[in-house]
């Protein structure tokens, strides 16, 4: 059994690492704050002090971390992953950065180590990682998705790969072109609802089944209708940093993604609200 390193213990990171250690596998842990370790430590997770010890003792390393910014500087400071990683080694990326900039770090690990890299961002929220039901959308070396299958099992529903490095962050921004987008016009339809007095928090179980309806509507509108938006799931900073991305994608390409630029700019209306750090069911306060 391949030993794991995990790094970056947030909402999602956390469920995930403790899904790992509930199914036996042997997971070190590191995360800036430390503090954040202790409740996996207390599961069975071994605490490294320093992203150089986690990646000496592992053969897998796991990064869920919250941007490109922050996968870089993980990837290439003085003493960070690539100064450490070895041949054999797999950089295994569930965050959601930049399809560029992945295939750029992915190219400087192996030339500077030998260590290979899959990006496998993942969607399902954490619900989602909760319940191992994420599903992951994977870029890279048909060998590497393959080795990564068993480790991910207890973490996926569904594990595609979508081509060569890169390809699964391609299919992320996609992914949350439509979820953004989409959380946007459920806004909209749970203030209509309002407006016309109609109880809004009939629309979810209403609608289920048919053609409007879907996983963020069913999470979203109730929360919006009843203006509960704790504990948080979805932060609107993670989204729009999203909706960013698949933008500069876009027009990198020359693909026309006019919803999206809407989406995008009304999101950050509000995100610039101070409420960048709440959940996205929030974002029915725009509306209001």
């Amino acid at each position: 059994m391949e030993k794991i390193g995990f790094i970056g213990l947030g909402l999602m990171g956390t469920p995930m690492t403790k899904r790992l250690l509930n199914v036996g596998f042997d997971v070190t842990v590191w995360n800036r704050s430390v503090d954040k370790c202790a409740p996996l430590a207390a599961a069975g997770a071994k605490v490294a002090a320093s992203v150089a010890e986690l990646v000496a003792s592992v053969d897998v390393v796991m990064l869920c971390v919250s941007d490109t910014a922050a996968v870089e500087a993980l990837l290439f400071a003085k003493d960070g992953i690539v100064a450490h990683a070895r041949a054999g080694q797999l950089v295994i990326d569930f965050s959601s950065i930049e399809p560029s900039a992945t295939r750029d770090f992915a190219s400087r690990l192996e030339t500077g180590s030998g260590a290979r890299w899959v990006d496998a961002p993942v969607s399902g929220g954490v619900p989602g990682a909760e319940a191992g039901t994420l599903v992951i959308m994977a870029g890279g070396r048909v060998e590497d998705v393959e080795r990564i299958a068993p480790l991910v099992l207890p973490l996926s529903q569904r594990l595609t790969r979508m081509g060569e490095v890169g390809a699964g962050q391609v299919t992320k921004v996609c992914n949350q072109l439509i979820v953004a987008a989409n959380a946007m016009l459920i806004a909209e339809a749970v203030s209509l609802a309002e407006r016309n007095g109609v109880d809004a928090a009939l629309l979810a179980p209403a609608l289920a089944g048919g053609f409007a309806d879907s996983k963020p509507f069913q999470m979203l509108a109730p929360r919006m209708a009843t203006s509960l938006h704790e504990p948080v799931q979805w932060k609107v900073a993670t989204l729009l940093k999203d909706l960013d991305t698949a933008v500069k994608v876009a027009r990198e390409c020359g693909a026309g993604t006019p919803l999206a630029a809407l989406a995008d700019q009304l999101m950050r209306v509000f995100a610039e609200r101070d409420n960048a750090q709440r959940d996205l069911s929030s974002i029915i306060e725009l509306y209001r």
